[in-house]
């Protein structure tokens, strides 16, 4: 073989040798084809070999990878999407080599998110007693399903607020706060409640957790006793967050407010010796019922609820504790923020004197007539606007209290003989009853102008109805009364006792008609009254007085 031969299989040797270098060292390759990952995604790393310039690429928006391009070897991070569906998902991505267009394909499977409901705690304790804006917990709720809350149908002391689970990119688990509100615990019990979330669809649950919620009882209290009394007493007060109680240290002989049956008093009896015979609460914020400890104060024949924060605002319910509490005579539940009455409130038949004045009825409470209440004498109902309107007929306030959907006077109250009758400031509309076609009613007779010697003559000729006789005490003023004033009122007994320019005359504003408040045959002054009792003392009083 001469020298010109070898240089030429030399140069060939080399040229193949060169051309199957090339071929390794330009391949492609990947150190993995295959990526699983779970249902929250993650980042995955890659070994790329490729000698050349190369470029990632897929089609899955889902997929990222970085760096999607380069030249020679590199290590690629795949960044994976946490998952949107329940179902699992597939996506490839391609790493091409731009010098040969030789292909490497990398497939990622994904687990899409199983359906849960998930809590972090499943047990949570709750006091007896908070105040009212404290009295909630809230539970963090993670789920990739719509829920519902599920309470016991007998649980009644806990309730939910509304609540949003956004699910808008997708059924990955998202965070929802529920928070449930809770009521007083009253009886001296635990109580349990198991709370379950339910999905609005029909899927099957990986996990769905339950909440068991215990209330403790609350403290207890032993009935019928002078330490049951001041225990109640003081949850009483610290139920209605009044703004000065009383200091426990102390004996109940020292607390402001409280008086203690003694050997003296009318109606002790050694039962109630010691106990409580009345209490007083002023200047409190409540948006609850009178607490319900009041109905261990079995010994109390007094009561007295005034000055609620805020009355104009509230739409409170009396509750059921203080209407088993039978012995009461006297009750006064005034600015309060009281809109109705329940049934059971009839069950206090030995009332003597009612006061609920100032409160927010929209309506004369149905429960209150005779039949209900045989001994009551005084009935104290005034002030029970919570927003003053001048003229009912421009107002589109509908919740404004003071008796406005009162569809006439109430007539029943001026049947029904009171002592003691308050209705001012209101806006009772209408006219007030003549009575003249009521055959229920009586009129004077001879017989009653015989028995006592002050009555006129007139009474029994003209034939006045007799209409609240024992009534010492009759207040209207300030309502949207209009008409005339009947002569069973303008020839009372007692109408110059009642102070009538001040109290029964004087109306104000307009009624939801558009009239004009007031009465048409308003006297000037009481000369014509004293005119026909001429055995009364004749007082100076006149219609600008």
């Amino acid at each position: 073989m001469n020298i010109k031969r070898f240089i030429i299989i030399a140069f060939f040797s080399l040229a193949l040798c060169s051309c199957s270098n090339d071929t390794t060292d330009g391949g492609t390759s990947v150190d993995t084809n295959v990526i699983e990952i779970g249902a929250t995604g993650g980042v995955e790393q890659v070994k790329v070999n490729i000698s050349d310039r190369w470029i990632a690429s897929t089609d899955n928006p889902w997929i990222t990878v970085s760096p999607a391009n380069g030249v020679g070897s590199a290590t690629c991070e795949f960044k994976i999407d946490s998952a949107l569906n329940a179902e699992a998902r597939r996506g490839i991505v391609r790493l091409q080599n731009l010098s040969t267009w030789e292909t490497q394909e990398v497939v990622v499977t994904q687990q899409g998110f199983p359906y849960t409901i998930e809590i972090d705690d499943n047990a949570l304790d709750v006091d007896s007693y908070k105040v009212a804006e404290k009295r909630y917990f809230d539970v963090k709720v993670r789920s990739n399903v719509e829920f519902d809350v599920e309470i016991p149908s007998d649980i009644k002391w806990l309730k939910h607020d509304e609540y949003n689970l956004v699910l808008n990119r997708g059924l990955r688990p998202r965070e929802v706060n529920v928070r449930f509100r809770w009521d007083i615990n009253t009886a001296f019990e635990d109580r349990l409640a198991e709370i379950k979330f339910k999905p609005r669809q029909d899927v099957e649950l990986l996990r769905s957790d339950v909440l068991n919620v215990k209330q403790h009882g609350s403290e207890p209290i032993i009935p019928d006793t002078r330490s049951g009394d001041s225990i109640a007493l003081l949850s009483i007060a610290r139920n209605l967050n009044v703004m000065t109680s009383w200091d426990s240290s102390q004996p109940m002989t020292m607390w402001n407010g409280v008086t203690l049956w003694n050997e003296s008093m009318a109606g002790c009896t050694p039962e109630n010796k010691g106990r409580v015979k009345y209490a007083s609460f002023t200047l409190f914020a409540t948006s609850e019922p009178i607490p319900f400890e009041v109905k261990y104060l079995t010994a109390a024949d007094e009561l007295y609820f005034f000055g609620n924060a805020n009355t104009f605002l509230k739409n409170l319910e009396l509750g059921e504790e203080i209407c088993e509490l039978t012995q009461l005579r006297r009750l006064t539940i005034g600015s309060y923020g009281l809109v109705s009455l329940p049934d059971s409130f009839k069950n206090l038949r030995n009332l003597e004197y009612l006061d609920i004045c100032s409160n927010n009825f929209q309506t004369i409470p149905a429960v209150l007539n005779k039949a209900n209440f045989p001994k009551l004498r005084s009935l104290i109902l005034n002030a029970n606007q919570r927003s003053s309107v001048y003229d009912l007929s421009n107002t589109t306030k509908k919740n404004i209290g003071g008796f406005i959907d009162e569809p006439k006077f109430p007539v029943d109250l001026i049947k029904w003989n009171l002592d003691t009758l308050v209705l001012s400031v209101n806006y009772l509309q209408g006219k007030l009853p003549d009575f003249e076609d009521d055959a229920m009613v009586p009129v004077y007779t001879q017989e009653d102008i015989d028995r006592v010697d002050t009555l006129p003559q007139m009474l029994a000729d003209r034939r006045i109805k007799k209409v609240m006789p024992s009534t010492k005490r009759f207040a209207i003023n300030f309502n949207r009364l209009t008409g005339e004033i009947p002569d069973w009122l303008l020839y009372h007994p007692a109408l110059d006792w009642w102070i009538p320019y001040n109290l029964i005359f004087n109306q104000e504003g307009k009624d939801q008609k558009g009239n004009s408040a007031g009465f048409s045959n308003v006297p000037a002054n009481l000369n014509y009254y004293y005119d026909v009792y001429t055995a009364k003392e004749r007082k100076e009083i006149n219609a600008g007085q």
